[in-house]
């Protein structure tokens, strides 16, 4: 269709007839004449009608074309869209499925990483809330020394019988019960000793000294059987129980726990606080163990002459030594006087024992708690006054509580103890002495009479 115009074939067709084609000019003469001719008769007129009719068709469908065309390219993306949606629906699944398996993979990772953090903050919540306990130290376990409480084999059942038993019983037939105490004391490898008193324990209102007993004996199993005196006894972790050559009960004495009137006690506030577990500054050589307590072999780096000394100490268990190698320490007040530390527990006094002015004076009572249990040590010390000529002329004095009891009363020191430095009138250090035992110091303070006085000393724990 070429939009009303006559097709070039169509003109040629009419144009001219296959029967003067070989004769060019007749064919015009004639075919002008045939033309006129053909003009006149009815058939051109059909032939016309026809044709209009034809071009009337062909541009009847060219005209509704363009009318539906939007229609028609609508319906077309329509249909293209129908034809994509599936593709695109599939496209969006795709998409879907892949963010929603990122999303699956993410969680998962979230969940594992959850699951693998979990034990990490069940243990954390587990440290806050119950923090795990230290254990002995191997390299001194392997020496026979545990500077924290056994917790396995033959040491731990042994160390579980070390300790004070107390309470009322009735020694002979038809009398009136009367306090009864007892220390038991570890040798190591099952072996045991004690030490039983009538009135109680040392620094006890009716302790007496004078009825001491002493005591042998051997564990079987948990089981601790002491014999020595007019009955033996029986002793477990938590009880002993007496019976006489009758077999019969002569009472049970519980186990007691001890704590030192001055455990805990706080610094005036004009105190110097040597030691609270931050750091050693106050000394010229000192050490922080990784329980955070002051090591044996500290100097102090004041030079005092008279003061108040306030600290807490704790003596390793090494039941298979005896005498000066067993919790060895000291405070060596200016260098030169010596207050003994040593684990001294269950044993007679001595002149070189816990109390004691290192062999020079033994202490009055013999107020020495278990092995590793926290003990107090508070010191009264007025230092040695000299003259011009260097003469001395007032010796020093020492009063000290063990455990809050009074074990030395203001005490002259003709000179030195031990090894303690020569006296002059120049103040020199004070020590914790480095005996080669892990003796533990915490809660060291120091009032310096100098600067300032204390009327209530030794102090008072806050519960007290």
């Amino acid at each position: 269709i070429n939009h009303g115009k006559i097709p070039k074939p169509l003109e040629k067709q009419h144009s001219r007839s296959p029967q003067t084609a070989h004769h060019p000019r007749k064919h015009e003469t004639r075919s002008s004449m045939s033309f006129r001719k053909f003009l006149a008769t009815p058939t051109p007129r059909v032939f016309t009608g026809l044709l209009a009719l034809c071009l009337t068709v062909s541009l009847t469908p060219q005209t509704v074309s363009a009318q539906e065309k939007d229609s028609v390219a609508a319906k077309k993306s329509d249909d293209s869209k129908s034809e994509d949606k599936p593709a695109q629906e599939k496209a969006e699944k795709k998409a879907e499925d892949a963010s929603k398996d990122a999303k699956e993979v993410k969680a998962s990772e979230k969940k594992a990483d959850k699951a693998a953090d979990a034990p990490k903050e069940e243990a954390t919540e587990e440290s806050k809330e119950q923090p795990s306990e230290p254990k002995p130290d191997p390299a001194w376990v392997e020496k026979g020394v545990w500077t924290l409480p056994p917790t396995d084999g033959p040491a731990s059942v042994d160390y579980k019988l070390i300790g004070e038993y107390a309470g009322d019983v009735s020694i002979q037939t038809e009398a009136a019960n009367q306090r009864f105490g007892i220390q038991i004391r570890a040798l190591g490898s099952g072996e045991f000793e004690a030490l039983a008193y009538e009135g109680g324990l040392p620094g006890d209102e009716k302790f007496n000294e004078a009825t001491q007993l002493r005591l042998i004996g051997r564990r079987n199993g948990e089981t601790l059987v002491l014999s020595g005196g007019p009955w033996a006894l029986f002793a477990g972790p938590e009880k002993c129980r007496l019976i006489n050559f009758d077999g019969d009960s002569l009472g049970e004495l519980p186990r007691v726990i001890r704590t030192s009137s001055t455990m805990g006690a706080q610094p005036p506030k004009e105190a110097l606080v040597l030691f609270n577990g931050e750091n050693t500054d106050q000394f010229t050589k000192a050490r922080i163990t990784d329980e955070g307590l002051l090591a044996h072999g500290a100097n102090v780096n004041w030079l005092l002459n008279d003061f108040d000394l306030h600290l807490e100490f704790r003596i390793p268990h090494m039941p298979g030594k005896q005498g000066q190698q067993r919790g060895n320490s000291g405070i060596y007040l200016q260098s030169r006087y010596e207050c003994q530390i040593l684990d001294s527990f269950g044993t007679e006094r001595v002149f070189n024992g816990l109390g004691a002015l290192y062999r020079f004076k033994p202490p009055r009572l013999n107020m020495a708690f278990p092995p590793l249990t926290w003990q107090t040590y508070d010191i009264r010390f007025t230092a040695a006054r000299f003259g011009a000529d260097g003469k001395k002329l007032r010796p020093a004095h020492v009063t000290s509580w063990v455990n809050g009891v009074k074990v030395q009363d203001n005490v002259a020191l003709p000179g030195p103890t031990g090894a303690g430095k020569a006296e002059e009138a120049l103040p020199l250090p004070t020590l914790l002495q480095d005996h080669s035992d892990p003796v533990r110091f915490r809660n060291v303070w120091v009032l310096d009479r100098g600067i300032a006085a204390s009327d209530s000393f030794p102090p008072k724990s806050q519960e007290e």
